[in-house]
């Protein structure tokens, strides 16, 4: 029988919208953001770039035909489209890689403010730089987690009849992997390793099905995917404190 409050995890994601805004808070929500606007900025413009030169190459390949060639603002909106699947689905798992030890110590702030322990930000830097060979690590263990699952609903995904399923199974799938992803951050702090944190996870299955959902829709949502993986984490962190504690009751 599936455990948990669905409805109850949904309603964390709202609070770490609510916990971003805290003052001893905002400077490691603030960093990594910046980071990911200049780096998804960049990487937009030079695909632009290379996007522009193949609608060039191709018009000069098509004939010389007036509504043939006019037809380039047809492609210029099929790139956009695939730009935001691109960002949308690519845009969490760069983000974490980058802003992992940013994160982890995001994560543990946020749980002294819930806790009601004194937030102090003296050694975080120190704390950042030492954590950076660690978060890398549990970054790599999901990715590594995520592909091969990945890749067998993309198999189901091109089988007739059963094929029909596949996108209920990944939206389902997106759901656990935003949970997963994002609880990862304070489990870590507490040296829980990933494989018993996909057990903790389980216990309360349907909470983090219910975190997750919300997180993974708005990570689909250009702009507002900026701001929902800092706000994950805090919600994530919010999760940990009180469904890990309800586990153990």
């Amino acid at each position: 029988m599936l455990k948990g409050n669905f409805f109850r995890g949904l309603g964390y994601l709202g609070e770490g919208f609510r916990l971003i805004r805290q003052p001893g808070l905002r400077l490691f929500v603030i960093i990594p953001l910046v980071i990911n606007i200049l780096l998804f900025g960049l990487l937009f413009f030079f695909l632009g770039e290379l996007f522009a030169g193949l609608i060039a190459a191709a018009m000069a390949w098509l004939p010389d035909w007036a509504w043939l060639q006019a037809l380039d603002w047809l492609f210029w909106i099929l790139y956009g489209a695939v730009i935001l699947l691109m960002l949308a689905y690519g845009f969490v798992i760069v983000a974490n890689l980058i802003g992992s030890p940013f994160y982890g110590y995001l994560a543990e702030l946020t749980e002294k403010h819930l806790t009601g322990q004194e937030v102090n930000t003296d050694d975080s830097w120190a704390s950042i730089i030492k954590d950076i060979p660690r978060a890398l690590w549990r970054e790599v263990q999901k990715i590594l987690y995520y592909l091969p699952r990945a890749i067998g609903l993309l198999i189901i995904g091109l089988i007739p009849v059963v094929n029909l399923v596949a996108a209920v199974l990944w939206f389902l799938f997106n759901s656990w992997m935003m949970a997963l992803q994002y609880v990862n951050y304070p489990a870590d702090n507490h040296k829980v390793s990933f494989p018993a944190l996909r057990r903790l996870l389980g216990d309360t299955r349907l909470s983090a099905f219910g975190f997750g959902l919300p997180v993974a829709l708005a990570a689909m949502v250009p702009v507002l995917n900026l701001f929902v993986v800092p706000a994950a984490v805090c919600g994530a962190t919010a999760y940990w404190v009180r469904e890990n504690g309800a586990t153990r009751n």
